[in-house]
């Protein structure tokens, strides 16, 4: 319980920080990002739950990575991560989940996520800001990557990337688990440091 309110507060900080750094109040950032202003009160006051796709869109209008808000300070020039010691951001209700593993510093940070995709589940993704640019890598199984209504089969030894500044989402294929390597290139945006 102790990790999740200071994972909360952290969230918090960042929260505020980013709209500061972008100059915007709580009202036009609840109107850009379409989250309520009451769920943004709460959640800059470290209450509240808010879920995977609010923290995407808070992300794409803030111009910074998910990562970015949830993340406390990093010390040292090298960072490892277990993907066992993050919690996923995301599950199905077959199984599938994605976590955010890290992100990469600088004003165009990349997101590296991993993700596993149970045989027809998917999720689907709401456009990003213009300028973002996913990868996926799939390193066992088969996935069907929609983009723009288009199915796109990637199967084991492939990757294929698309501009993320449309509908896209991620379906897993075949009989097996799916398992893939995301990369989300985001621009720099007024949130960034400078």
């Amino acid at each position: 319980m102790a990790e999740t309110e200071a994972a909360l507060r952290t969230l918090a900080h960042n929260v505020r920080a980013a709209r500061a750094r972008a100059g915007l109040s709580l009202d036009q950032l609840g109107r850009r990002a379409q989250v309520s202003k009451g769920a943004l009160v709460a959640l800059e006051k470290a209450q509240g739950n808010p879920n995977f796709a609010t923290l995407v869109r808070l992300a794409d209008t803030l111009g910074v990575s998910v990562s970015a808000l949830m993340e406390g300070r990093t010390e040292g020039r090298v960072r490892v991560v277990s993907e066992g010691a993050l919690t996923p951001l995301w599950t199905g209700p077959r199984g599938s989940e994605a976590r955010l593993m890290l992100t990469t510093a600088g004003p165009a940070p990349v997101e590296v996520w991993r993700w596993n995709l149970e045989p027809g589940e998917e999720y689907p993704s709401h456009p990003h800001q213009a300028g973002v640019v996913e990868t996926v890598s799939v390193t066992a199984g088969r996935m069907t990557l929609i983009v723009d209504g288009t199915e796109h089969p990637v199967e084991a030894g492939q990757t294929a990337t698309f501009d993320g500044d449309t509908a896209h989402t991620y379906r897993g294929s075949g009989t097996g688990t799916c398992r893939l390597i995301m990369t989300v290139h985001i621009p720099a945006g007024p949130g960034s440091p400078a």
